[in-house]
């Protein structure tokens, strides 16, 4: 019976197909935001591509590439109390802004370093390392931003626009950064990501009449993160949706910063080819959030969630399999695509059955898992790689996460109960 009423709520509220996106695009500061944020994505992806291919040229580690991977994304673990607290409690835009512009100083001084010749592993970790901490405070305010940007009926597309921004981003990015560091050089990558800083700050300034944030008690940040983790455990839907992209993320998703080994010792190939690599997973990824777009309703979301995630980490088990490049790169277009809409329809449901007042905080853990949870699996399948090669490293990831999607799946009706279907008051306070 709930799910009927979801269904019945859910065709009078959804436009369908491209009425979503024009129902999304009808908000003036979503609009806003997403011309500024395409721009820095596109700028972030170079700067992404250009750090792996610098990492391998300076040491032709599988561990190192982990290891830089993880100085990007371990901050989040830390400091995602702090962080998702801080997104409950404090002006989500004024928090976005500041680490901004740590991002542009990051950039600029990888750029100035290049070109100066003085650039070594150890300081290309530690300004890693900067931006993942930067990166980590912002991440639970800009994701739980996106909901006071547009009303709850566009809830779900403006996710999944910003998914399609992302891989687009995705895909044009390393496009440009191959061409980029071929014909002009790593820095040059570097200095363009510190330009497109500029453009999200000008969004961000320009963003008009946003709704408070719910008020919550003055509790200290350790009590206020612990009270977050236990609603989201206890919750049945968002625990085992949280704890099933553990298991996955560390398994599967960071095959991406493992692209440099793979193009050079598998594919034997140069940074044109681990553009390639990486612009495809973009197109898969643009085709899947394109898919997540145009749909109409949040019914059968969950399900769908799960079958891709099953498909996703097959995907890359045939991925290791080849050692042909082009039989390679619809293998990751797969995943690329399944990668997207896994991630999307879980942060979508996870918004959609959040209470409110622990929006930043359940947010902040989701966001340590996808950020956090693709580096440990770097670091995991890098050094793994050292002894047992990377194909072998990688696929056993993917077995260990088909494994454990097998043991979720026999809960899937329970899950889509408690997230298809959030309890009334849930979203108090959410536009």
């Amino acid at each position: 019976m709930a799910i009927e009423g979801l269904r019945r709520r859910t065709k009078r509220q959804m436009p369908g197909g491209l009425g979503n996106v024009a129902r999304a695009f009808a908000h003036r500061n979503y609009r806003i935001y997403v011309i500024g944020n395409s721009i820095s994505l596109i700028g972030w992806w170079l700067e992404r591509v250009a750090v792996g291919w610098l990492t391998w040229t300076l040491t032709h580690s599988g561990a190192w590439l982990g290891l830089i991977s993880l100085a990007d994304f371990l901050p989040v673990l830390f400091l995602a109390p702090f962080a998702g607290v801080m997104a409950d409690r404090r002006d989500r835009v004024w928090t976005i802004r500041i680490t901004q512009w740590i991002g542009c100083a990051q950039a600029s001084l990888l750029a100035i370093l290049v070109i100066s010749d003085t650039m070594t592993i150890e300081i290309l970790f530690v300004l890693v390392l900067m931006l993942g901490i930067a990166s980590g405070v912002a991440q639970p305010s800009r994701l739980a931003l996106i909901s006071t940007l547009v009303d709850r009926e566009s809830l779900a597309s403006a996710l999944a626009i910003n998914s399609v921004v992302f891989n687009l981003a995705r895909f044009i990015g390393p496009a440009l950064a191959g061409i980029v560091i071929a014909e002009i050089g790593i820095a040059a990558a570097f200095a363009a990501n510190a330009v497109s800083y500029i453009a999200f700050q000008i969004s961000l300034l320009n963003l008009r009449g946003l709704p408070p944030q719910p008020a919550i008690g003055r509790q200290n940040v350790l009590r206020a993160s612990v009270d977050a983790f236990s609603y989201a455990w206890r919750h049945p839907g968002i625990g085992p949706m949280l704890l099933l992209f553990v298991v996955t993320t560390i398994g599967t998703r960071g095959f991406i910063e493992l692209f440099p080994g793979f193009v050079d010792r598998v594919f034997g190939r140069g940074p044109q080819g681990l553009a390639m690599l990486t612009s495809t997973v973009g197109l898969g990824a643009i085709c899947g959030a394109s898919w997540m777009v145009l749909r109409s309703a949040m019914n059968g979301l969950a399900n769908i969630v799960l079958v891709c995630t099953l498909i996703m980490s097959l995907a890359i088990l045939a991925f290791t399999a080849t050692d042909a490049f082009y039989l390679a790169l619809p293998c990751v277009f797969v995943a690329g695509a399944m990668m997207t809409i896994t991630g999307t329809g879980a942060q979508t449901l996870i918004q959609a059955a959040v209470d409110a007042r622990m929006s930043g905080r359940v947010m902040a853990l989701y966001g340590m898992i996808f950020r956090a949870g693709p580096a440990v699996g770097a670091v995991l399948m890098g050094t793994l790689s050292e002894y047992l090669g990377l194909r072998l490293a990688l696929a056993l990831g993917a077995i260990v996460s088909g494994a454990f999607w097998l043991a979720t799946r026999f809960r899937h009706k329970r899950i889509a109960v408690g997230l298809e279907c959030p309890p009334t008051g849930a979203t108090e306070g959410r536009l």
